[in-house]
């Protein structure tokens, strides 16, 4: 008797972009989360205004929840980038994070409201996003906004980023439906802000 071997089909292997860094800018450092963040995450996350903006976010948002999240950023497991934006004094004020979600590499990100319209976030998300094409050079990056923001929708533009189209996505924070404004960026079309 012959035994047949079926081969099993290959699964093309994640990319992987390396260990969440440490980056610092001229005026914020990038790290890596730590459950020391709970109080200041939960602050922030617990704002609706910034709360509405993402989409897996509830409302209301506590310190429990903040736990619960910064447990698996801090977890290592797996090589997404969860990065704390903090200031030069080392408070936290948001969070830029990479993530490889549906076969894709997504940006998302989020700024404590006390620290909007000083170009934080643009800062930020111009260093995490320039680390990672340095790793990951020939790699699209997705991302997207809520289409009532038009602040986020303003620095991806700054960045470089193109809009691809419209979807209606399930905001958590909301309890329904949002039309989502989708856009994407290569190493090529990344400038600084």
């Amino acid at each position: 008797m012959t035994a047949h071997l079926v081969e099993r089909p290959k699964v093309a292997a994640r990319p992987d972009p390396g260990s969440c860094p440490v980056i610092e800018t001229t005026r914020l450092t990038l790290r890596p989360h730590r459950l020391s963040d709970a109080d200041a995450v939960a602050q922030s996350l617990g704002d609706y205004q910034i709360s509405r903006m993402l989409a897996r976010v509830p409302v209301p948002y506590h310190r429990q929840d903040a736990l619960d999240w910064l447990m698996r950023q801090t977890a290592g497991l797996g090589r997404d980038w969860t990065l704390a934006i903090t200031t030069g004094d080392a408070v936290h004020i948001g969070c830029v994070g990479i993530e490889f979600m549906h076969g894709q590499w997504h940006l998302g990100y989020w700024l404590n409201r006390f620290y909007w319209g000083r170009g934080y976030a643009s800062e930020a998300a111009h260093a995490a996003i320039e680390r990672f094409f340095r790793r990951m050079p020939d790699t699209v990056l997705h991302s997207g906004v809520f289409a009532d923001n038009a602040g986020s929708l303003k620095l991806q533009k700054k960045l470089g980023f193109e809009i691809t189209g419209c979807a209606q996505v399930y905001a958590l924070a909301r309890n329904g439906m949002v039309s989502h404004i989708e856009t994407r960026i290569t190493a090529a079309d990344l400038r600084r802000p």
